[in-house]
Protein backbone atom coordinates (compact mmCIF):
# COMPACT_ATOMS: atom_id res chain seq x y z
CA UNK A 1 0.00 0.00 0.00
CA UNK A 2 2.41 2.27 0.76
CA UNK A 3 4.28 1.59 -2.80
CA UNK A 4 1.30 2.40 -3.82
CA UNK A 5 0.52 5.84 -2.47
CA UNK A 6 4.32 7.21 -3.02
CA UNK A 7 3.63 6.03 -6.75
CA UNK A 8 0.56 7.55 -6.52
CA UNK A 9 1.95 11.05 -5.15
CA UNK A 10 4.59 11.18 -7.66
CA UNK A 11 2.05 11.04 -10.83
CA UNK A 12 0.49 14.12 -9.36
CA UNK A 13 4.06 15.98 -9.24
CA UNK A 14 4.94 14.77 -12.38
CA UNK A 15 1.20 15.80 -14.35
CA UNK A 16 0.90 18.72 -11.69
CA UNK A 17 1.80 21.32 -14.10
CA UNK A 18 1.01 19.49 -17.94
CA UNK A 19 -2.36 20.06 -19.62
CA UNK A 20 -2.84 15.95 -18.61
CA UNK A 21 -3.86 17.96 -15.29
CA UNK A 22 -4.79 21.48 -16.10
CA UNK A 23 -7.49 20.31 -18.72
CA UNK A 24 -9.31 18.25 -16.40
CA UNK A 25 -10.19 22.02 -14.41
CA UNK A 26 -10.08 24.10 -17.50
CA UNK A 27 -11.95 22.73 -19.83
CA UNK A 28 -15.13 22.60 -17.53
CA UNK A 29 -14.65 26.31 -16.49
CA UNK A 30 -13.92 27.59 -19.59
CA UNK A 31 -17.01 25.73 -21.01
CA UNK A 32 -19.29 26.88 -18.18
CA UNK A 33 -18.24 30.31 -18.86
CA UNK A 34 -18.80 30.58 -23.13
CA UNK A 35 -22.49 28.69 -22.70
CA UNK A 36 -23.44 31.27 -19.62
CA UNK A 37 -22.38 34.03 -21.93
CA UNK A 38 -24.60 32.74 -24.36
CA UNK A 39 -27.38 31.87 -22.20
CA UNK A 40 -26.94 35.33 -20.44
CA UNK A 41 -27.09 37.66 -24.24
CA UNK A 42 -29.73 35.31 -25.11
CA UNK A 43 -31.75 34.80 -21.72
CA UNK A 44 -35.22 36.33 -23.36
CA UNK A 45 -35.62 33.15 -25.17
CA UNK A 46 -36.08 30.95 -21.86
CA UNK A 47 -37.38 33.21 -19.09
CA UNK A 48 -41.17 32.18 -20.13
CA UNK A 49 -40.18 28.29 -19.16
CA UNK A 50 -40.71 27.01 -15.77
CA UNK A 51 -37.78 26.49 -13.67
CA UNK A 52 -37.30 22.99 -14.23
CA UNK A 53 -37.00 23.48 -17.99
CA UNK A 54 -34.64 26.24 -17.29
CA UNK A 55 -32.36 23.67 -16.11
CA UNK A 56 -32.72 20.95 -18.68
CA UNK A 57 -32.11 23.63 -21.33
CA UNK A 58 -29.30 25.33 -19.51
CA UNK A 59 -27.55 21.76 -18.34
CA UNK A 60 -28.57 19.94 -21.96
CA UNK A 61 -25.95 22.51 -23.79
CA UNK A 62 -23.21 20.91 -21.88
CA UNK A 63 -24.50 17.12 -21.87
CA UNK A 64 -25.33 16.83 -25.37
CA UNK A 65 -22.00 17.67 -26.52
CA UNK A 66 -19.97 16.49 -23.63
CA UNK A 67 -21.11 13.04 -23.48
CA UNK A 68 -20.80 12.43 -27.49
CA UNK A 69 -17.42 14.09 -28.22
CA UNK A 70 -15.86 16.42 -25.43
CA UNK A 71 -15.58 13.35 -22.75
CA UNK A 72 -14.00 10.50 -24.57
CA UNK A 73 -11.89 12.69 -26.64
CA UNK A 74 -10.65 14.25 -23.24
CA UNK A 75 -10.41 11.04 -22.07
CA UNK A 76 -8.18 10.23 -24.82
CA UNK A 77 -6.10 13.04 -24.34
CA UNK A 78 -5.50 12.75 -20.83
CA UNK A 79 -4.34 8.50 -20.83
CA UNK A 80 -1.83 9.84 -23.60
CA UNK A 81 -0.18 12.45 -21.74
CA UNK A 82 0.08 10.46 -18.83
CA UNK A 83 1.89 7.63 -19.87
CA UNK A 84 3.68 9.99 -22.83
CA UNK A 85 6.31 11.05 -19.64
CA UNK A 86 7.66 7.80 -19.55
CA UNK A 87 7.51 7.71 -23.65
CA UNK A 88 9.39 10.64 -23.92
CA UNK A 89 11.82 10.43 -21.45
CA UNK A 90 12.72 6.60 -22.34
CA UNK A 91 12.20 5.88 -18.49
CA UNK A 92 10.33 2.89 -18.34
CA UNK A 93 12.91 0.93 -17.46
CA UNK A 94 14.12 3.09 -15.19
CA UNK A 95 10.77 3.00 -13.22
CA UNK A 96 10.28 -0.47 -13.12
CA UNK A 97 13.75 -0.25 -11.65
CA UNK A 98 12.92 1.28 -8.33
CA UNK A 99 12.47 -0.75 -5.17
CA UNK A 100 8.72 -0.38 -5.77
CA UNK A 101 6.52 -3.56 -6.84
CA UNK A 102 5.69 -3.26 -10.19
CA UNK A 103 1.56 -3.73 -9.57
CA UNK A 104 1.55 -0.83 -7.27
CA UNK A 105 3.55 1.53 -9.94
CA UNK A 106 1.19 0.19 -12.58
CA UNK A 107 -2.28 0.62 -10.70
CA UNK A 108 -0.99 3.99 -9.61
CA UNK A 109 -1.13 5.39 -13.24
CA UNK A 110 -4.23 3.73 -13.72
CA UNK A 111 -5.71 5.02 -10.36
CA UNK A 112 -4.41 8.50 -11.57
CA UNK A 113 -6.29 8.71 -14.51
CA UNK A 114 -9.24 7.92 -13.53
CA UNK A 115 -9.34 10.28 -10.68
CA UNK A 116 -8.33 12.89 -13.69
CA UNK A 117 -11.35 11.62 -15.22
CA UNK A 118 -13.48 12.09 -11.84
CA UNK A 119 -12.22 15.51 -11.33
CA UNK A 120 -13.12 16.97 -14.39
CA UNK A 121 -17.08 15.65 -13.98
CA UNK A 122 -17.17 17.21 -10.63
CA UNK A 123 -16.01 20.22 -11.77
CA UNK A 124 -18.81 20.37 -14.68
CA UNK A 125 -21.94 19.07 -12.75
CA UNK A 126 -20.38 22.06 -9.91
CA UNK A 127 -19.83 24.63 -12.24
CA UNK A 128 -22.77 23.78 -14.07
CA UNK A 129 -25.51 24.49 -10.59
CA UNK A 130 -22.86 27.86 -9.71
CA UNK A 131 -23.26 29.12 -12.83
CA UNK A 132 -26.86 28.71 -13.12
CA UNK A 133 -27.01 30.53 -9.77
CA UNK A 134 -24.80 33.34 -11.12
CA UNK A 135 -26.58 33.88 -13.99
CA UNK A 136 -29.93 34.28 -11.30
CA UNK A 137 -28.24 37.04 -9.64
CA UNK A 138 -27.32 38.65 -12.72
CA UNK A 139 -30.39 38.07 -14.39
CA UNK A 140 -33.67 37.80 -11.79
CA UNK A 141 -36.29 37.15 -14.10
CA UNK A 142 -34.50 33.57 -14.85
CA UNK A 143 -35.55 30.84 -12.46
CA UNK A 144 -32.87 28.52 -11.33
CA UNK A 145 -33.39 29.86 -8.14
CA UNK A 146 -36.68 27.81 -7.97
CA UNK A 147 -35.72 24.38 -8.65
CA UNK A 148 -33.22 22.25 -7.28
CA UNK A 149 -31.21 20.09 -9.94
CA UNK A 150 -28.36 19.41 -8.07
CA UNK A 151 -28.95 15.94 -6.99
CA UNK A 152 -29.63 14.84 -10.09
CA UNK A 153 -27.02 16.75 -12.00
CA UNK A 154 -24.43 15.02 -9.65
CA UNK A 155 -25.66 11.28 -10.10
CA UNK A 156 -25.98 12.05 -14.06
CA UNK A 157 -22.37 12.95 -13.95
CA UNK A 158 -21.67 9.88 -12.02
CA UNK A 159 -23.37 7.63 -14.57
CA UNK A 160 -21.56 9.26 -17.24
CA UNK A 161 -17.97 8.24 -15.03
CA UNK A 162 -19.04 4.69 -14.78
CA UNK A 163 -19.95 4.96 -18.73
CA UNK A 164 -16.36 6.39 -19.23
CA UNK A 165 -14.14 3.74 -17.56
CA UNK A 166 -14.27 1.14 -20.44
CA UNK A 167 -13.25 3.65 -22.68
CA UNK A 168 -10.15 5.09 -20.35
CA UNK A 169 -9.24 1.72 -19.90
CA UNK A 170 -8.92 0.77 -23.17
CA UNK A 171 -7.40 4.46 -24.13
CA UNK A 172 -4.76 3.86 -21.47
CA UNK A 173 -3.88 0.13 -22.67
CA UNK A 174 -3.60 1.87 -26.44
CA UNK A 175 -0.98 4.92 -25.10
CA UNK A 176 1.22 1.82 -23.35
CA UNK A 177 1.51 -0.15 -26.62
CA UNK A 178 2.64 2.76 -28.49
CA UNK A 179 4.69 5.99 -27.76
CA UNK A 180 3.63 8.15 -30.85
CA UNK A 181 0.63 10.72 -30.52
CA UNK A 182 -0.74 9.53 -33.45
CA UNK A 183 -1.77 6.02 -32.74
CA UNK A 184 -4.09 6.72 -29.88
CA UNK A 185 -5.14 9.37 -30.54
CA UNK A 186 -5.50 8.67 -34.36
CA UNK A 187 -7.25 5.11 -33.32
CA UNK A 188 -9.44 6.81 -30.04
CA UNK A 189 -10.59 9.62 -32.42
CA UNK A 190 -12.12 7.22 -34.93
CA UNK A 191 -13.69 4.77 -32.15
CA UNK A 192 -15.46 7.82 -30.89
CA UNK A 193 -16.80 8.52 -34.57
CA UNK A 194 -17.52 5.11 -34.86
CA UNK A 195 -19.61 5.04 -31.38
CA UNK A 196 -21.92 8.37 -32.17
CA UNK A 197 -22.78 6.92 -35.15
CA UNK A 198 -24.30 3.28 -34.33
CA UNK A 199 -25.56 5.15 -31.07
CA UNK A 200 -27.12 7.56 -33.08
CA UNK A 201 -28.04 4.98 -35.42
CA UNK A 202 -29.84 2.86 -32.36
CA UNK A 203 -28.09 -0.75 -33.27
CA UNK A 204 -29.40 -2.58 -30.82
CA UNK A 205 -25.84 -4.08 -30.44
CA UNK A 206 -24.43 -0.61 -29.74
CA UNK A 207 -23.62 -1.43 -25.90
CA UNK A 208 -21.11 -3.74 -26.98
CA UNK A 209 -18.57 -0.70 -28.07
CA UNK A 210 -17.37 0.89 -24.94
CA UNK A 211 -17.28 4.22 -26.76
CA UNK A 212 -20.98 4.23 -27.11
CA UNK A 213 -21.73 4.14 -23.25
CA UNK A 214 -21.60 7.90 -22.12
CA UNK A 215 -23.83 8.92 -25.24
CA UNK A 216 -26.09 5.35 -23.91
CA UNK A 217 -26.02 6.49 -20.57
CA UNK A 218 -27.59 9.99 -21.44
CA UNK A 219 -30.13 8.93 -23.71
CA UNK A 220 -31.23 5.93 -21.24
CA UNK A 221 -31.21 8.32 -18.39
CA UNK A 222 -34.08 10.56 -20.87
CA UNK A 223 -35.92 7.93 -21.96
CA UNK A 224 -36.11 7.07 -17.83
CA UNK A 225 -37.34 10.07 -16.70
CA UNK A 226 -39.35 11.40 -19.46
CA UNK A 227 -41.51 7.98 -19.23
CA UNK A 228 -42.07 8.43 -15.58
CA UNK A 229 -45.62 8.99 -15.36
CA UNK A 230 -45.62 11.05 -12.00
CA UNK A 231 -43.14 13.42 -13.62
CA UNK A 232 -40.01 12.54 -11.38
CA UNK A 233 -36.76 12.76 -11.83
CA UNK A 234 -35.19 9.37 -11.47
CA UNK A 235 -33.75 7.02 -13.45
CA UNK A 236 -31.33 4.02 -12.74
CA UNK A 237 -27.31 4.63 -12.07
CA UNK A 238 -26.58 1.06 -13.18
CA UNK A 239 -28.00 -0.02 -16.65
CA UNK A 240 -26.65 -2.25 -19.51
CA UNK A 241 -23.89 0.06 -20.82
CA UNK A 242 -22.87 0.74 -17.42
CA UNK A 243 -21.98 -3.26 -16.69
CA UNK A 244 -20.38 -3.42 -20.16
CA UNK A 245 -18.39 -0.62 -19.12
CA UNK A 246 -17.11 -1.77 -15.84
CA UNK A 247 -16.45 -5.68 -17.54
CA UNK A 248 -14.18 -3.97 -20.27
CA UNK A 249 -12.33 -1.81 -17.77
CA UNK A 250 -11.50 -4.92 -15.63
CA UNK A 251 -10.49 -7.01 -18.62
CA UNK A 252 -8.71 -4.44 -19.94
CA UNK A 253 -6.71 -3.22 -16.91
CA UNK A 254 -5.77 -6.63 -16.06
CA UNK A 255 -4.40 -6.85 -19.84
CA UNK A 256 -2.90 -3.64 -19.47
CA UNK A 257 -0.80 -4.90 -16.49
CA UNK A 258 1.11 -8.05 -18.58
CA UNK A 259 1.62 -5.67 -21.06
CA UNK A 260 3.64 -3.23 -18.89
CA UNK A 261 5.07 -6.43 -16.99
CA UNK A 262 6.34 -7.53 -20.29
CA UNK A 263 8.01 -4.16 -21.20
CA UNK A 264 9.78 -3.70 -17.71
CA UNK A 265 12.26 -6.76 -18.62
CA UNK A 266 13.46 -5.46 -22.05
Amino acid sequence: MKGFLLSLQSEFYKTRSTLAFLSAILLPLVLCILISIGFYTHADKIIQLSPKMQWFRFSGAFLGVMGSLILPILIIFQTFSVNNIEHRAEMWKSLFSLPLPKWSIYSAKYIYVVFLNALCLTLFASFIVASGHLLNVLNPELKFNQFNISGILFKLHLKLFLASLGILSIQFLFSLLWADFLKPMGIGFVLTVFGIITANLGWKYAFTIPYTHPMLALQSMMKQVLNNQKGKLEFNLLSQEIYVSLIVAALTFTIGYFVINKRSIR
